[in-house]
């Protein structure tokens, strides 16, 4: 029989394992494409987003709400576990939209000789962000569990989750390149800033609201 514990986070990937294909499915229908690939693609990148979001709100929120804030819960490492999930999804299958050799992704080849250089243009920079992204995700999956905090034990474990921050950051820049190199019309500039504005103004209001709470404890000792 389940403890308390397991039964919750059973509720907790129960939960968002149904909220997560619902918002893949509907943003498939939503995105106007005749390639089904791109529509998938469209798809994991948006929801994964916004689960990777509700991963850095959870402890701002904590902060603003004067709550206890540890430095790990289930809730978060949950929803980590399906942002993952579906990010590592996006990255399968954006590999398959625009090329058809993955190489070339990174590469550009010469037309007559064929060799390969490293591309220095936009697509390139958008996949390198991309594949960095997808190198952190690994890792951060890697890490959602108890075993890895037992072995690395707090303070090394959350060094390593904060990773997080990085990886963000890089998903960010990845998605914003793509919506210049596709010159994607409305509304998906205004659903990736919609996605990513809140989480930044949630995070930069915790941070003060931690900035002020930890100078008046300081000022208290001193």
């Amino acid at each position: 029989m389940l403890d308390f514990r397991s039964s919750r986070r059973l509720y907790h990937h129960l939960a968002l394992g149904l909220l997560s294909a619902i918002l893949l499915v509907g943003l498939y229908y939503a995105v106007e494409s005749p390639d089904v690939k791109y529509k998938w693609s469209m798809s994991t990148a948006y929801v994964s987003l916004l689960l990777l979001g509700g991963t850095l709100l959870t402890g701002p929120l904590n902060v603003l709400r004067r709550q206890r804030n540890p430095f790990s819960t289930d809730l978060r490492r949950d929803i980590g576990i399906w942002s993952g999930l579906v990010g590592l999804a996006h990255v399968a299958i954006g590999w398959q939209v625009h090329m058809g050799n993955m190489l070339l992704y990174f590469f550009e080849e010469d037309k007559l000789t064929k060799a390969l250089s490293l591309r220095a243009d936009l697509f390139g920079f958008a996949n390198y962000a991309g594949l960095a992204g997808g190198l952190i995700l690994v890792m951060l999956l890697a890490l959602s569990n108890d075993l890895s905090l037992r072995k690395l034990k707090a303070p090394r474990w959350k060094y390593w989750q904060r990773w997080n921050y990085l990886f963000y950051g890089l998903v960010v820049v990845h998605g914003v390149s793509y919506q210049v190199l596709e010159s994607r019309k409305l509304p998906y500039p205004l659903l990736l800033a919609a996605l990513v504005l809140p989480v930044l103004v949630i995070q930069l209001l915790g941070f003060s609201a931690y900035r002020k709470k930890r100078l008046a404890g300081l000022a208290k000792g001193g």
